[in-house]
């Protein structure tokens, strides 16, 4: 028997991926990496290693999830170190709890890296922090995009409204309209600003700065994966970090 790591990538920076995360990949036998990995850490990835791509973005999945879980059982049986490469961190929105469910469940020792989360990282490279004493003591991360077959009841935006002053929505470009229109109804105004940020932390990132409002209406167009923080510390992003070459940033 082997063991699995699932190991986070981080958000799209290859400088952000950890040691312990390097060290493994170093050493890999077989490597399951998710569609948003960078090359340059995929460069890591000895040449002797088996590599199966495992990416999943809206509507085009090269693996079912029951498909990847079964492959890494039957792959851990055969081979010494098998990855898991998940883009951020495995266990925030990454489904890296139900894959280990299924591992230790069949038998296989599971060790999971922990990689920096897009939520955290993507606004801190645009110049948005998630908190800061005059504007926001409270951050809540949540998915704009959740499983058809999951638990009820779904997500609460109202609630989100009054419940945190810094809103960090992962996946959430497809339903933004239903998404603004809850935090709106919930008590958020309208003229609360609001930033999305695609492809973050990448030499092709893209920010678009908006109230609530009006962010719909402006018919913003960006490639996935895009981030959106709703909140006063959009506020702070000019004096933070103004224009530049990596991180062009419009504003409607």
């Amino acid at each position: 028997m082997g063991k699995v790591y699932l190991v986070g990538a981080g958000p799209g920076d290859p400088g952000l991926l950890t040691l312990k995360a390097k060290a493994i990949l170093e050493r890999s036998d077989v490597v399951f990496y998710d569609a948003l990995i960078s090359p340059e850490i995929l460069a890591l990835i000895p040449p002797t290693a088996l590599r199966i791509h495992a990416g999943k973005r809206r509507g085009r999945h090269s693996l079912s999830q029951e498909e990847i879980t079964a492959e890494l059982i039957t792959k851990a049986q055969t081979f010494e170190t098998v990855v898991r490469l998940k883009g951020g961190d495995p266990f925030v929105f990454g489904r890296g709890a139900e894959e280990a469910e299924a591992l230790l469940g069949a038998g296989i020792a599971v060790e999971v890296v922990p990689g920096v989360t897009a939520g955290v990282a993507v606004p801190a490279y645009a110049g948005i922090p998630l908190t800061h004493r005059l504007f926001s003591s409270s951050v809540a991360f949540v998915t704009g995009h959740e499983s058809a077959g999951k638990y009820a009841p779904q997500v609460q935006w109202r609630s989100f409204a009054q419940g945190a002053e810094t809103i960090v929505i992962y996946m959430g470009l497809h339903n933004l309209g239903f998404i603004v229109s809850e935090l709106i109804a919930g008590g958020k105004p309208p003229e609360t600003p609001i930033a999305l940020i695609s492809e973050g932390t990448c030499t092709t990132q893209q920010i678009v700065i908006s109230q609530l409002g009006t962010i719909v209406a402006a018919g913003v167009d960006l490639p996935s994966p895009t981030l959106a923080i709703v909140g006063d510390v959009v506020k702070l992003q000019p004096g933070l970090f103004a224009a530049s070459p990596l991180n062009p940033c419009s504003r409607l």
